[in-house]
């Protein structure tokens, strides 16, 4: 038939590699102004919480070691 390898049950599914259509598709619905607005708040949002969560987040990572002061846990200070 077509070099296939395998059997195709069914003919159109053979003929779908070569079958274009002629029917343009609807053009798409513009968004209103209120959808346009959700989007960008969404996404101001969640780019405000990825920097909110990186500043607050950043000391926590950061390793600063003081040299005058040994270490000492609370629980010798209490004696």
């Amino acid at each position: 038939m077509f070099g296939r390898r395998e059997p195709v049950p069914f003919a159109f599914v053979a003929e779908a590699d070569r079958f274009r259509s002629n029917v343009t598709p609807p053009p798409r619905e513009r968004s209103s102004v209120g959808q346009m607005a959700g989007r960008w708040l969404l996404g101001l949002t969640i780019v405000a919480g990825l920097v909110g969560s990186l500043v607050i987040g950043t000391p926590a990572l950061t390793s600063v070691k003081t040299a005058d002061q040994p270490q000492q846990s609370q629980a010798s200070e209490r004696r």
